[in-house]
């Protein structure tokens, strides 16, 4: 499948083989990240990257788009029937991208707008002030409870009363316990606005029934692909039928220019795959591995922020073993386990060095990984976190990382291609 590309950029080959090794022989548990199928994989590497599809199907700018426009009226009809939803545009190339594309299709340039605080569990794009949300909205900002680092849905009523925002932000980038968007429809009907839901993180679960769905409740909900749906990296808005116009219109001609018909029909595939039973007991499996390993952390003398976890993300403070988020991710990637530093509620750290890491279930969970493996990875994060500067723990556990590696293998096919066998092989040139 790679060979042609050794052929044409042997560096560029070798950057892609050495990326699979990486993925292949370490631990992913970064919660944002996941792994695709081979058939999403083939798919957004397909011919259809060379077509240009401005519009939507059947009202295109452009001819000789009648198969494009079958893979995306396919994605936007498995997106509504997964998610309940009126309208689906599925061309936003990211999660940035749909919301961009939300806030300006309801609100004008400076309208007040309330979200989740970034370093209690919200995302960039919910109103951070280096952000266009930040930039081009008056930003208001709801957060935890300190003792309980829950969102406390009573002082959002409060806020909202009082900065009267013209839209509320619901959903996060590192919250571990479940949103409630019933409580969020109240506060948004109290003050008037329209309420957006960004279920990035979460979509798998609510496709699955295993978190409450935004969507009877919102005006609009946007979502990425590629975490817990497990597909392309992308985004998706799906909103009721009284938006649906001002939506199409605000990603393209709005903001975007020519979509990305290989990846919306990759989206296409992962929705797919999404609607099938197998899908819903894996991502059952997702929650069981993440509160196995919360556990088993928090038996093992590790705070975890809330106390635990609802879905599939924890929030770690590695405070109590005198290190930094910085340092835990460093010496944790030495060991061959990945895991992004991350601020926590009340961070006295700079986001540089965070107080805590972010630590997710689903791309394990794809290799087949259960409660028994996460007792193991448990066990290794737990070593390298309480001596992060000891060398021989560190190749210990990276001895112990390829081991499980191995044992559940990734594109395994694509790297005998490549003449690699395991994590010490260099692909032959």
């Amino acid at each position: 499948m790679y060979s042609i590309i050794k052929e044409v950029d042997p560096e560029i080959y070798k950057a892609i083989i050495g990326e699979m090794k990486r993925q292949a022989f370490t631990l992913e548990l970064i919660a944002s990240e996941n792994f695709v199928s081979k058939a999403v994989l083939a798919t957004a590497g397909s011919v259809l990257t060379n077509k240009y599809a401005e519009g939507l199907p059947g009202k295109r700018y452009y001819g000789g788009c009648q198969f494009v426009d079958i893979a995306e009226n396919l994605a936007r009809e498995r997106a509504k029937a997964l998610f309940g939803a009126e309208h689906a545009n599925v061309q936003p190339h990211s999660g940035t991208q749909a919301n961009i594309a939300s806030y300006l299709a309801l609100l004008n340039i400076g309208d007040p707008i309330l979200g989740l605080n970034l370093s209690h569990g919200g995302h960039l794009s919910h109103g951070h002030p280096v952000n266009f949300s930040g930039k081009y909205f008056k930003v208001h900002q709801y957060g935890v409870n300190k003792d309980t680092e829950t969102i406390d849905y009573d002082e959002l009523m409060k806020i909202a009363r009082d900065v009267k925002p013209r839209m509320i932000i619901c959903g996060a980038s590192a919250y571990p316990r479940e949103i409630d968007f019933v409580k969020f429809k109240e506060v948004a009907d109290d003050v008037g606005a329209y309420l957006l839901a960004d279920i990035a993180h979460i979509a798998g679960l609510i496709v699955a029934g295993l978190h409450q769905s935004p969507t009877p409740y919102c005006d609009i909900v946007t979502t990425t692909t590629h975490k817990t749906l497990r597909g392309p990296r992308s985004g998706m808005i799906m909103c009721k039928e009284k938006h649906a116009t001002a939506i199409d219109k605000s990603v393209f001609p709005g903001n975007q220019g020519g979509p990305l018909m290989h990846i919306i029909a990759a989206k296409a595939v992962c929705l797919k795959e999404a609607m099938t039973d197998e899908f819903k007991s894996y991502q059952r499996q997702i929650v069981a591995n993440a509160k196995r390993l919360a556990e088993n952390l928090s038996k093992k003398g590790l705070r975890l922020c809330s106390g635990g976890t609802d879905n599939h993300l924890m929030l770690v403070d590695v405070r109590g073993f005198g290190i930094t988020g910085a340092v835990a991710e460093r010496s944790l990637e030495e060991a061959g386990i990945t895991v992004n530093k991350n601020t926590i509620p009340f961070d006295p750290e700079k986001p540089f060095v965070t107080s805590g890491i972010r630590i997710g279930t689903p791309a394990l969970t794809t290799r087949g990984m259960k409660e028994t493996e996460f007792d193991l990875i448990s066990d290794m994060i737990v070593k390298v976190l309480e001596k992060p500067d000891d060398e021989n723990i560190k190749k210990k556990v990276l001895e112990e990382v390829h081991e499980l590696c191995i044992k559940f293998p990734l594109y395994q096919e694509f790297l005998d291609e490549a003449g690699v066998k395991g994590p010490y092989d260099e692909p032959k040139m």
